[in-house]
């Protein structure tokens, strides 16, 4: 049986982590979304906030399972019984990082393989970052992420006050 992480932020979900994600599940038999939980950063949403959304954007997907984490993404693969980590990427700006990140994982566990999907073209520009400001403005972001996760969005905007401080 091949077991892959696909692993991120997803501060929020967007349409091109959902492209991946679809992808990858037709590859492997079990895909693990492992959302991290990167304590140097100050996401968005909370881990639990960010699992019950890909939980809702991936219920049609049967071989998906949603698994926070923090730490090395290694130990988790380890932990996981996963052989095989799964990245997107949109540029080639993504490669040199992904590729950096690849190779420290191989080092750091030889077992663990690293595959690269090219994000779709109609999602190569996407990224949560981009869609926090939009969301921030009050833009239309019915382009760029599942409804369910638009909703959670505008709320949060909304508690967050005037240039989401």
């Amino acid at each position: 049986m091949l077991r892959a992480i696909y692993p991120g932020s997803f501060d929020p979900v967007t349409y091109g982590h959902r492209d991946i994600i679809e992808r990858s599940s037709k590859i492997v038999d079990e895909l693990i979304v492992g959302v991290l939980c990167n304590k140097a950063k100050m996401p968005l949403f909370s881990v639990e906030e960010r699992v019950k959304m890909l939980n809702e954007v991936t219920k049609d997907l049967k071989n998906i399972r949603i698994v926070p984490f923090d730490g090395l993404l290694v130990e988790f693969a380890a932990k996981m019984e996963a052989d095989l980590i799964i990245r997107g990427l949109r540029a080639i700006t993504d490669f040199e990082y992904e590729l950096q990140m690849s190779q420290t994982n191989h080092k750091l566990e030889p077992n663990v393989e690293t595959m690269f999907l090219t994000t779709s073209i109609e999602y190569s520009y996407l990224s949560s970052t981009t869609v926090k400001e939009i969301a921030a403005f009050g833009g239309d972001l019915t382009q760029f992420v599942p409804e369910a996760v638009a909703v959670e969005l505008r709320k949060k905007m909304s508690t967050k006050g005037e240039c989401n401080k």
